[in-house]
C-alpha cells in the first residue's frame, strides 16, 4: 500500500529493472535498450506490440532460444496458453521471476481478502483451476493454465488447506472433473470457493444436482463414481470414509428444499471470482445458489500477468498492480489509431475508459492487452479500475472470447465443408441458463441451416481452444440458427449507415456482435 504514495516513481523503478535485465536480450538489441534513459526513450523505441508483432521472438523461446527475449540465466517453467486471435493459441514464456510475480499477487489479493473475512483462518479452501500442461512445447516444456503451476508451487503447509488433489485437473472429462471436485469437497469444511470462471463454481453445484442419487451413494459408501471416464488408478488413489450419516442428512435436506445446495454441506465464508464485464451476467444464479455470500473480484488476471488487486468485496474494480508491471493505458476513444497515445499509470482519470498496455516480466513489452478499463476511484497516485470488456472485435461471455475473425474464418470453413455461399450473417451471444451464440442469416432456398449451424460450432471449437472447452464443459450451449427474411441484414447496414451519417464506401459490415442479449432480450452493453 505503501508504494501507491510513488506511484510514478514505484513505475520508473520497476521499467528500468525490466529494461536492465533484458538489455541483451534478441529484441533488447533490436529496440536499441542500452540507450533508453527516460520513458519517452522508451516510447520512442519500442512500438505498442500485439501477439503477431511479438510472436517471432516468442516462436524462438518456444524452439529452445530463450535469448531471444529472456535475460541469461533466466529459463522457461511452462507456457501459459490461451486462445489466440486468429486460431493459433497464444504461448506466454513463464520464467521463475515472472511466476514469482503471479504468486506475489495472489498473496496481496488474498491477504485482505483473508483479513476481511477472518471466519476462513485454517479452514480448508476449495480452488476450480485448469491443469498445467494441455500439451508440450517443441523442447518438451509443459504448455497450459498458469494456475496450475502456481498449485505447484504452494508451500506444502499452503498445499495441506486446499482439498481438491491436483491431480483432478488432468482429468479430461469435464462432468466426471466437477463431479470429483464435488465428492473431494463434500465433507470437509471449505470456507471459500476460488476460481476465475464464475460459470465453473455454478457448473459444480448443477453437476452435483443433476446426480445427486449417485453423490448421496458414494456418499454413503465411501466411492468415487464419476459419470464419464476417470483413470481408476486415480480413483483408487482417493480415500473415502463411509459417511451414511452426511448422506442422510443431505438427502432429507434436498427433501425440504426441493435440490441439492451449498448451504446443505458447507458453510461458504465468500466466494472469490470474477464479477466484471459479461461475467456479472452470472451473479443471479450464484446468488439463487449461495445466498448472500459475499463475493470478492479476484481482479484483472489473464494468462499475461496480474494487473489489479480488488481489496474489497462486491466490486470488480482493483487498485492496479504497479509493483510487477508497468503499465501504460490508451484512451479509449483512441485506441484504433495506427500509433495512439498512451498515459502512465498516475496521469488517468476518474471516470475514463482506457486500453490497457503492458510491459512484464514475461517479456511483454508495451503490449496491447486489448481490455477496456474503466477508472473508478484512486489509492494515492494509483488508478483503480474495472474490466469493461475485450476489443471491439471479441465477443465474450463466458471466458471464450471468440473474435471476428475466428468466427469469419468458421464460416469459411462451413462454405468449403457444405457447399454453400453465404455472403452476410452475425452472430451474437445470449445469456441464458446456458448461455449460447445466435447465428442469424438469410439462407439460400434449400439449406439445411442446423446442420450450418453445428458445422459452424465445429469449425468455431478448432480456431478457438477456450471456445471448445466451454462447450465440452457444458457453460456454453451449442450455435443456435435463427433464418432472416432476404434483405433483414441489408436494411440494417443501411440504417447503420445513417445513423453514422458515413460514406457506404468507408463502412464495415459486422459478423459478430460483441454485446450480449440477455434471457429477456435486453442488451447487456460490452462497451
Amino acid at each position: 500500500m505503501a508504494s501507491h504514495s510513488d506511484t510514478a516513481g514505484v513505475q520508473d523503478q520497476v521499467l528500468r529493472e525490466l529494461l536492465d535485465a533484458h538489455r541483451d536480450t534478441g529484441f533488447g538489441q533490436d529496440h536499441g535498450f542500452a540507450n533508453i534513459k527516460t520513458y519517452e526513450d522508451f516510447v520512442r523505441a519500442v512500438p505498442i506490440q500485439d501477439y503477431q508483432s511479438l510472436h517471432p521472438y516468442i516462436h524462438r523461446v518456444l524452439h529452445g532460444q530463450s535469448e531471444a527475449l529472456l535475460p541469461p540465466g533466466e529459463s522457461v517453467e511452462m507456457f501459459s496458453m490461451t486462445s489466440g486471435t486468429t486460431g493459433r493459441p497464444k504461448h506466454i514464456p513463464v520464467t521463475r521471476r515472472f511466476a514469482k510475480a503471479m504468486q506475489d499477487g495472489f498473496t496481496l489479493f488474498g491477504y485482505p481478502a483473508i483479513m476481511d473475512h477472518r471466519e476462513v483462518w485454517l479452514r480448508p479452501i476449495l480452488q476450480i483451476s485448469s491443469p498445467m500442461q494441455e500439451t508440450v512445447s517443441p523442447t518438451g516444456l509443459p504448455c497450459g493454465a498458469i494456475s496450475g503451476l502456481m498449485a505447484k508451487m504452494q508451500k506444502p503447509i499452503v498445499r495441506r488447506m486446499y482439498v481438491i488433489p491436483r491431480d483432478v485437473t488432468q482429468i479430461a472429462d469435464p462432468i466426471s472433473k466437477f463431479y470429483t471436485t464435488l465428492r473431494c469437497g463434500i465433507g470437509k469444511d471449505v470456507s471459500f470457493i476460488t476460481t476465475a470462471n464464475p460459470s465453473s463454481t455454478i457448473k459444480l453445484i448443477e453437476v452435483g444436482q443433476h446426480h445427486t442419487e449417485q453423490l448421496l451413494r458414494d456418499i454413503a459408501d465411501g466411492t468415487l463414481t464419476p459419470p464419464g471416464p476417470v483413470d481408476p488408478h486415480f480413483i483408487e488413489s482417493l480415500k473415502f470414509k463411509p459417511d451414511p450419516k452426511l448422506a442422510a442428512h443431505l438427502e432429507a435436506c434436498i427433501a425440504r428444499d426441493g435440490e441439492l445446495l451449498p448451504k446443505h454441506f458447507w458453510n461458504i465464508t465468500f466466494l472469490a471470482n470474477w464479477t466484471g464485464g459479461t461475467l456479472k451476467l452470472y451473479l443471479p444464479r450464484l446468488r439463487e445458489l449461495f445466498g448472500d455470500v459475499p463475493i470478492r473480484d479476484i481482479g484483472l488476471l489473464a494468462s499475461e500477468g496480474r494487473f489489479s488487486i480488488p481489496l474489497n468485496d462486491g466490486t470488480p474494480a482493483g487498485v492496479a498492480d504497479i509493483m510487477h508491471n508497468f503499465l501504460e493505458f490508451i484512451p479509449a476513444d483512441e485506441a484504433d489509431g495506427d500509433n495512439p497515445p498512451t498515459l502512465r499509470a498516475h496521469e488517468l482519470e476518474i471516470g475514463q475508459r482506457y486500453v490497457l498496455v503492458v510491459t512484464n516480466w514475461a517479456s511483454l513489452w508495451r503490449y496491447n492487452m486489448d481490455d477496456q478499463i474503466q477508472v473508478v476511484d484512486r489509492v494515492g497516485g494509483t488508478p483503480v479500475f474495472e474490466f469493461l470488456s475485450r476489443g471491439r472485435s471479441t465477443a465474450n461471455i463466458t471466458g471464450e472470447k471468440i473474435t471476428e475473425h475466428q468466427v469469419v474464418t468458421a464460416m469459411q470453413i462451413v462454405d468449403s465443408q457444405l457447399d454453400l455461399k453465404v455472403d452476410r450473417f452475425v452472430m451474437q451471444g445470449r445469456f441464458d441458463r446456458v448461455p449460447y451464440y445466435e447465428l442469424r442469416l438469410e439462407p439460400q432456398a434449400g439449406v439445411d441451416v442446423a446442420r450450418l449451424a453445428t458445422a459452424m460450432d465445429i469449425a468455431l471449437g478448432e480456431l478457438n481452444m477456450e471456445y471448445a472447452g466451454k462447450r465440452k464443459s457444458g457453460r456454453l450451449g451449442p450455435i443456435s440458427p435463427i433464418i432472416l427474411e432476404p434483405g433483414t441484414l441489408a436494411a440494417a447496414d443501411a440504417a447503420a449507415i445513417a445513423e453514422r451519417k458515413g460514406r457506404s464506401e468507408q463502412f464495415k459490415p459486422q459478423f459478430l456482435l460483441t454485446d450480449v442479449l440477455e434471457a429477456d432480450g435486453r442488451i447487456h452493453a460490452t462497451g
